[in-house]
């Protein structure tokens, strides 16, 4: 199976006896593109994860990497990503170089390879510093960017990455998400994350699975400019909720003091009219502010009711 995408998932789908973990999953992932996987627990994501990088069977459906079928040629697929599970597989009593000389090793890196492999991950992952310590006496962010180091030891053309900061302190976390954005210059990568501004800053495009299913695909950018249609106003001197409720295109007026409102529209927007009232009226505007839907939203929006059926929304 050819395709231009270095990933394609194709009606994938995995059960657990009576249990349907994913159906009929199909997504792509293109060169260069840092895509970040979205979904409340229990959603399937981990499970998809695993099956892509061909550590689980799928029970139906197709996954290539690169051209190389994950089922058919698992040699060559495997080879061609680089794979950092929830728990980072690292050997707590090794060094970080004897870990990482091992993990080039396990990779098929030719022995005359080997060091420079090592030493080039070691800068990717600011490991410098650390090559002779015992991973046991590193902190769990040192143990990521190991764990990370060893996904791209091969310098594979994919990253997957579960759950890449579950349990870092804040200060970790930032150090992560910038090693997370010079991966996405050099790889392509999927994100798995429960971070919502992690993805909403590293990633290009991010897609949402609610109960195996793909409800949501589209790029960061679509959503960063997606907005809801209402504005929120200040106003020094406001009217009564009536008043704002009768500018051309206002729907519907929400009172949140004796200032603020949110006034809702359905299509244009009276953002101009309401400057040209309150300045005619002497209302005192102090703000007016268009509501922008993020991604924390759009995702309590597509996952909160779990047991109900939602229209997919496929956006390209």
């Amino acid at each position: 199976m050819q395709s231009s995408a270095l990933i394609r998932v194709e009606n994938l789908s995995r059960f657990y006896q009576t249990h349907r973990a994913i159906s009929h999953l199909s997504f792509s992932l293109n060169a260069g593109e840092v895509l970040g996987f979205l979904g409340p627990n229990g959603a399937g994501k981990s499970t998809t994860m695993q099956i892509i990088s061909g550590n689980l069977a799928p029970s139906e459906g197709e996954v290539s990497i690169s051209g190389f079928d994950i089922l058919e040629s698992p040699c060559e697929a495997k080879q061609q990503i680089g794979y950092l599970p929830e728990h980072p597989p690292v050997y707590r009593d090794s060094t970080v170089n004897e870990y990482l000389q091992y993990c080039a090793r396990l990779r098929r890196i030719k022995s005359n390879a080997i060091a420079d492999a090592v030493d080039r991950v070691r800068q990717s992952c600011g490991l410098t510093e650390v090559g002779k310590r015992l991973i046991g006496n590193l902190s769990k962010g040192f143990q990521q960017r190991i764990g990370i180091a060893q996904a791209i030891i091969h310098d594979p053309p994919v990253v997957i990455l579960d759950e890449p900061t579950v349990g870092l302190d804040p200060i970790q976390i930032r150090e992560i998400r910038n090693l997370i954005k010079n991966l996405g210059k050099q790889h392509s990568v999927i994100l798995s994350t429960h971070i919502l501004s992690e993805v909403q800053t590293t990633c290009d495009r991010v897609q949402i699975i609610r109960q195996g299913e793909l409800i949501y695909n589209a790029s960061i950018e679509m959503l960063n400019q997606g907005r809801k249609s209402s504005i929120s106003i200040a106003l020094k001197r406001a009217p009564a909720a009536d008043v704002l409720q009768r500018i051309k295109h206002v729907s519907h007026v929400e009172q949140k003091d004796d200032q603020r409102f949110h006034l809702f529209f359905d299509t244009a927007s009276p953002a101009e009219i309401i400057v040209q009232q309150s300045v005619e009226n002497d209302w005192g505007l102090i703000e007016l502010t268009p509501d922008q839907q993020s991604l924390e939203d759009l995702f309590i929006e597509l996952t909160q009711h779990q047991n109900t059926d939602h229209e997919k929304v496929l956006e390209s």
